[in-house]
């Protein structure tokens, strides 16, 4: 009740576009039992068109990993986003990725995040299937709709819609 009166915690949407050109797929087409299991949260997968990768949301850059395959996100309503390139390509030590951006930048969905090439992946990881997963699904998310396409565009296409708690 308290909550009503004060305006308490209210519910946000979130819309999360494309971090990448390709096609939109769920997480249990993810050859990896971290991500298809969802150890580290739900969301959507990508296989990619092209290599590069721009913000699925407008927010903070919490992580980049030094090897620059993987950014998190973290978006003013709490939602933290992860956005993985590939499977394996920790091993391979940052070869074939640039990073545009660094922890603590402040940026919009479409902004250019990551470059990668997509040829390297494809021979020296096990695959070049992105997922892009909520990290904190379960402390933040209410609602969560995913929207699979076969040709989603990097920064344009929404794939997928939630509310926060």
């Amino acid at each position: 009740m308290l909550k009503k009166l004060f305006g308490g915690n209210k519910s946000v949407e979130e819309q999360i576009v494309a971090p990448i050109n390709g096609k939109v797929v769920s997480l249990d087409e993810v050859d990896d039992p971290v991500f298809s299991q969802r150890m580290m949260g739900d969301g959507v997968a990508i296989e990619p068109d092209d290599g590069k990768v721009v913000s699925p949301v407008s927010g903070e850059i919490v992580q980049l990993f030094p090897t620059n395959h993987a950014v998190g996100i973290k978006t003013k309503s709490g939602v933290e986003v992860l956005v993985h390139i590939g499977l394996e390509t920790v091993s391979m030590e940052g070869e074939g990725f640039e990073g545009f951006v660094k922890t603590g930048d402040q940026v919009n969905a479409g902004d250019h995040l990551i470059t990668f090439d997509m040829d390297l992946v494809k021979e020296k990881a096990k695959s070049t299937i992105t997922p892009v997963v909520i990290t904190n699904f379960d402390d933040v998310v209410d609602n969560f709709d995913p929207s699979y396409s076969d040709g989603a565009d990097a920064g344009q296409s929404t794939i997928a819609t939630l509310k926060t708690k």
